[in-house]
């Protein structure tokens, strides 16, 4: 079942730049995320997985915090894209292939995932690489 265009638009603003939703929905949390995390993976996390599930383990890897904020993210025509590019800590050792992205709500461990996409073209990770998302990369409200 589809949501109206306006709907998924507001929605992907209340997740990602913590805007609220009139009459519906609002970001007045005892204490409300400020940042999601952005994280990385070799396989698709799958909708049952967390933010571990198949999460890159390059040496110096970690989960970048992207404020909840217009200014972290960009909301327009039910798309939504890093404001900025997203840069990671630079391998240090071993290697592996990253085909995934995630955005959830843990700077580590389990974490809940709120989204995941591919990494179009997939990114070689080895001594020295700084894996980047650009602002081109975007998830899309369906």
């Amino acid at each position: 079942m589809s949501k109206g265009n306006t709907f998924e638009n507001d929605l992907l603003k209340l997740i990602f730049n913590a805007t609220a939703i009139g009459n519906m929905a609002d970001n007045a949390a005892s204490s409300p995320l400020t940042n999601l995390y952005v994280s990385l993976h070799t396989a698709d996390p799958g909708e049952a997985g967390d933010q571990t599930t198949s999460e890159a383990a390059y040496t110096s890897y970690a989960r970048v915090a992207v404020a909840r904020t217009s200014g972290g993210w960009t909301v327009t025509n039910n798309s939504v894209s890093p404001a900025a590019n997203i840069d990671f800590p630079a391998c240090t050792g071993s290697s592996s292939t990253v085909t995934h992205w995630a955005v959830g709500t843990a700077s580590s461990g389990a974490g809940k995932l709120l989204y995941s996409g591919t990494v179009s073209p997939n990114i070689a990770v080895s001594n020295g690489v700084v894996p980047r998302l650009t602002t081109a990369t975007a998830i899309t409200e369906d």
